[in-house]
């Protein structure tokens, strides 16, 4: 049996944290999951899961940023895997006090919650928009940190974060790196569902950014599997474990591969909008995985171009359902 049986997830409501929720629901644990408070009653994603599986889930509302909402989600558990942030990279330029606010504070009343509780495991999530522009490929976790976007920075500081409390109170915290993860129910802001839904399209060209750079792309699955294992592994204490493939790809070579899997020629025009600033593009990360494979055992199982290949056709089936485009509202401006 895991060593940890009742999980809180913060940010179970979104892409990763849903995928979470059903693989922890599936291995028989009792899953607490911790969607923000909203006016609507909605609790994102995890609406969409199925019945069997929602009546399983502990659903409870809260904000990382009000650290009573946190203490008292936490209460009875024994494990937290800390998810909630925002991500956008683009709005952490007009509106950065709030990344501040939620993924900097909000990881400091999660950590502080989990000692005042004893809890006895956090997996702490962060993001390899930390490294920056690579200076050394492939990027190790000894790479430096480099923030190129308020983004970035918060999520510097909510890892550093973590570690103090591991180093000054000895928490228990793992901190898991994973490089861009992709599939199903991702946002329509990330690159590869903006391209995917506008290939589905009749739009005459898509609409993005820079094609230039390049990324280690990681199925949600393997993504999920990673952060199980830091989870359970005792291993992962006091560590930065980075979640890759070890393959990188440019944006360009990204929207040719879903032409040859889609059969359509993909014309591309440059969207003003969607460029980062010039300092603030991150132009290269790849993965070096061989941390999690040495500690947890783990490696993607879509790594290299046929599995990239696998996850984005999976990817594309899904976003072609009417049905799941029906949950993001600006899905219509995509698909035509």
């Amino acid at each position: 049996m895991p060593p940890f049986q009742n999980i809180l997830i913060t940010g179970a409501e979104g892409f990763i944290g849903s995928h979470l929720v059903e693989a922890l629901v599936a291995q028989g644990r009792h899953v607490r999951a911790m969607a923000w408070y909203n006016a609507f009653g909605h609790y994102g994603w995890l609406d969409t899961l199925p019945d069997a599986t929602r009546s399983k889930i502990d659903l409870v509302m809260g904000d990382v940023r009000d650290a009573l909402s946190v203490r008292e989600a936490m209460r009875g558990c024994d494990a937290v895997m800390h998810l909630a942030a925002l991500v956008a990279i683009p709005y952490s330029y007009q509106a950065p006090a709030s990344y501040v606010d939620t993924n900097v504070t909000g990881t400091l009343h999660v950590l502080q919650a989990a000692r005042d509780l004893g809890v006895g495991k956090v997996v702490h999530t962060s993001t390899s928009e930390v490294y920056g522009s690579a200076r050394i490929v492939p990027i190790a976790e000894t790479h430096p940190l480099a923030a190129q976007s308020p983004y970035a920075a918060s999520k510097i500081g909510a890892d550093q974060m973590a570690h103090s409390y591991y180093c000054a109170f000895g928490t228990p915290v793992a901190t898991a790196r994973p490089f861009n993860t992709y599939g199903p129910r991702q946002s329509l802001r990330a690159v590869l569902p903006t391209i995917m839904l506008q290939a589905l399209s009749a739009a005459p060209a898509l609409r993005l950014g820079a094609l230039s750079p390049t990324r280690d792309f990681n199925f949600v699955t393997d993504t999920v599997a990673g952060l199980l294992a830091i989870l359970d592994s005792d291993k992962a204490v006091g560590e930065v474990i980075q979640l890759g493939s070890g393959h990188e790809v440019s944006i360009g070579d990204a929207v040719r591969l879903i032409a040859e899997i889609t059969g359509k020629p993909l014309a591309v025009e440059t969207e003003p909008a969607r460029l980062r600033p010039a300092a603030s593009e991150v132009e290269r990360l790849v993965c070096d995985p061989a941390k999690a494979r040495a500690l947890l055992g783990w490696q993607s199982t879509l790594a290299g171009r046929d599995g990239l290949r696998q996850g984005l056709t999976r990817s594309l089936e899904w976003f072609a359902n009417p049905h799941n485009r029906s949950h993001y509202h600006d899905a219509q401006r995509y698909v035509v």
